[in-house]
C-alpha cells in the first residue's frame, strides 16, 4: 500500500543547520532556532539566505470554495508566517521578507509544515518559490508562484497554480492530488529559473519576465515517483526523488534529464527519501536523505537522515 506523499514530501523536508559531513566527521552549527527551514542560496556577494516554511496558521477553506487536498494530507490550515532570512557569519538572523504563506497538513498525517520552498539568484536579483499558497492550501485568494524580492516585498513574477491547472501532467494520483501543487526546489541557470514540483511530477522554466515553459513532464515517462531536489550540472538537470510511503530503503534515485532531448536516465541509485542534492566544483555528487528507516514517516525518523557522497 502507498499513502499520499504530495504535501507530505514538501512538509517533511529538512534543512541542516550548518555544514554537515558524513561518517564520523564533525560538523558546525551555523544558525539555529529557524522556523522550519527549507531551501537556501548564496548571493553573488557571498551572503547566505534561507527560506523558512513558518508555523502555519488557523485559516482554512472548504470544498464549497475550491477543490480540497484529500485526507490524510488535507485539508490544510494556513497563515502568513513564512519568511526569507539572511544569516550572517556569526549566526545572526535578519528578516528579508516575511508575511508569506505557510500551511500545515491535517493532524492525522503529522501536521507537517510548508511555506517558502526555495530561494535563488539571477545576478543580484533574489527570487522565492512558494509551496503553501492557493485555496486548496487554506488561503483563498493566493496562488503558488515565483516572486522577486524587491525592497523587502515579494513582487509576483509567475502564477504556478494557474499554469498547473491549465497544463495538467500525464499522471495524476486521485488520492494524492494537490490542485495548487507543492513546489519543492528551484535552481537558476542563465537568465531563468527552473522549478520542480513533486506531486504532479514536472520541471518548469520561469523566465525573468514570468513566462512559464514546461521543460519535462516527468510523470509521463517515470510515473508518480515524486521528484524533489533539482540542480543543473554539466549541461544537464539532475533530480532526486522521494518515492512513496511507507518508506522503502533503496527505492530513491538520482536522475539525469537531458534538456536537449528530454531523455531521463538513472544517474545514481539505491538511495532513500532524497530531499537534497548538489555537485561540488570537482564534480562530486552529494545526496541528502531525509529518512532511511523502513516504514511510515515519524518525527523521530526525521533525525535518521544522512548525507552521502
Amino acid at each position: 500500500m502507498k499513502i499520499p506523499t504530495g504535501c507530505g514530501l514538501a512538509c517533511l523536508g529538512i534543512l541542516l543547520s550548518g555544514p554537515v559531513a558524513v561518517a564520523q566527521a564533525s560538523f558546525t552549527v551555523v544558525a539555529s532556532n529557524l522556523e522550519n527551514p527549507r531551501g537556501f542560496a548564496w548571493s553573488p556577494q557571498g551572503d547566505f539566505y534561507v527560506a523558512e516554511a513558518g508555523t502555519g496558521g488557523s485559516s482554512f477553506t472548504t470544498s464549497e470554495q475550491c477543490q480540497q487536498v484529500p485526507p490524510p494530507v488535507g485539508p490544510y490550515t494556513a497563515g502568513l508566517t513564512s519568511r526569507i532570512s539572511k544569516i550572517d557569519p556569526d549566526g545572526t538572523r535578519t528578516t528579508v521578507v516575511d508575511g508569506l504563506p505557510s500551511d500545515k497538513t491535517n493532524p492525522i498525517s503529522g501536521g507537517f509544515l510548508s511555506g517558502i520552498a526555495d530561494v535563488a539568484f539571477i545576478g543580484n536579483r533574489m527570487y522565492g518559490l512558494t509551496s503553501a499558497s492557493g485555496c486548496s492550501h487554506g488561503l483563498d485568494g493566493t496562488y503558488n508562484q515565483v516572486f522577486q524580492v524587491v525592497d523587502g516585498n515579494a513582487v509576483p513574477i509567475a502564477n504556478l497554480s494557474a499554469f498547473q491547472q491549465a497544463n495538467p501532467t500525464a499522471v495524476i494520483e486521485p488520492d494524492d492530488f494537490e490542485p495548487d501543487g507543492t513546489w519543492f526546489s528551484m535552481v537558476a541557470h542563465g537568465d531563468a529559473l527552473y522549478a520542480i514540483e513533486p506531486n504532479h511530477g514536472e520541471l518548469d522554466k520561469i523566465s525573468a519576465k514570468g513566462e512559464i515553459t514546461r521543460i519535462s513532464d516527468i510523470s509521463a515517462t517515470q510515473g508518480h515517483l515524486v521528484p524533489t531536489s533539482v540542480v543543473f550540472h554539466d549541461g544537464n538537470f539532475y533530480f532526486g526523488n522521494l518515492w512513496h510511503f511507507p518508506i522503502e530503503p533503496g527505492s530513491s534515485h538520482v536522475y539525469r534529464l537531458n534538456p536537449r532531448t528530454g531523455e531521463i536516465t538513472i544517474f545514481a541509485s539505491s538511495f532513500t527519501t532524497i530531499e537534497g542534492l548538489d555537485f561540488d566544483n570537482k564534480g562530486n555528487l552529494y545526496v541528502l536523505e531525509s529518512m532511511t528507516v523502513a516504514g511510515f514517516p515519524t518525527r523521530r525518523k526525521r533525525g535518521l537522515g544522512r548525507l552521502r557522497v
